[in-house]
């Protein structure tokens, strides 16, 4: 059982550090890499194939819910429904730029 808690928390470290550090396209090569070391570890350990499957997929489910709260926390005051609303751009957003190309 320690194993399994072990896995899950450096699934979810590992996730939140990418959300924290990189782009989605990061997680292309963490969660495949997050699976195969949960694999090998659950293998070594005497887990068996039906044993260690929910225990990967929970390991990559909570990777991937620590990334979505490390970039979450990284737009935490951009995100506003306001901004599309009210038609004003917002900080990174410029006005009527395909009038510029004319």
């Amino acid at each position: 059982m320690t194993i399994v808690f072990f896995l899950l928390v450096a699934s979810g470290i590992t996730g939140l550090a990418t959300g924290l550090f990189f782009r989605v396209w990061a997680l292309v090569l963490v969660s495949p890499a997050i699976a195969i070391l949960a694999a090998i570890v659950l293998q070594s350990s005497n887990f068996g194939f039906w044993t260690g499957i929910p225990i990967v997929v929970g390991c990559l489910l909570v990777g991937q819910l620590a990334y979505l709260a490390g970039a979450f926390h990284l737009q935490r005051g951009e995100l506003s429904m306001q901004d599309d609303a009210d038609g004003e751009p917002g900080k990174y957003s410029q006005r009527r730029i395909g009038d510029q190309n004319e």
